[in-house]
């Protein structure tokens, strides 16, 4: 009876084995092993308010992303089997914690970028969805001082939630 027992569970664990297909990363991404390119297109700033560098820091980091963090090659001019394209939508700045005296103590910078991604592969990954993140700074200081630092951060946050979406699938 134990022998029949012992078969039966060497059979199932073989079967959950078997059945299963887990991909592993270092870097957290749950890629297709077919995925074998990304190509990311440049993203326009259709913002009513405009940032002249921020299409190219964006579009520039969203690429170093990706390179960095995955071993997929780029395709320059065309589409990958991951393909991002897209346009920042929104860039403003907002008074928060407004005083008695309607001064404000803070305000908030906010940066949003509208992306397409379509995953050759695995088309039932394709999003078309903003992805959004804000700093805040102190009222006392210009948006011209602290503008360079915050964007990199703000950046640095919606590209991490970009690649998460795209790739982590959680």
């Amino acid at each position: 009876m134990n022998l029949i027992k012992v078969l039966f569970l060497s059979f199932c664990v073989a079967f959950v084995v078997t059945a299963c297909k887990v991909s592993y990363s270092f870097t957290g991404g749950t890629l297709s092993t077919d995925v074998k390119t990304f190509s990311v297109q440049f993203f326009p700033n259709r913002a009513p308010l405009v940032n002249p560098n921020l299409s190219n820091q964006f579009t520039e980091a969203l690429k170093e992303k990706f390179r960095g963090q995955t071993t997929l090659d780029e395709i320059v001019d065309g589409e990958g089997h991951l393909n991002f394209e897209g346009e920042i939508t929104g860039y403003r700045t907002q008074a928060l914690d407004v005083t008695a005296d309607d001064i404000s103590a803070t305000n908030r910078l906010t940066v949003t970028v509208k992306v397409r991604f379509t995953n050759e592969i695995e088309p039932d990954n394709d999003f078309d969805k903003s992805f959004s993140a804000f700093r805040d700074f102190d009222s006392t200081k210009q948006l011209s001082d602290v503008e360079e630092g915050l964007v990199a951060e703000i950046l640095e946050d919606i590209i991490d939630d970009i690649y998460n979406e795209a790739v982590v699938n959680w």
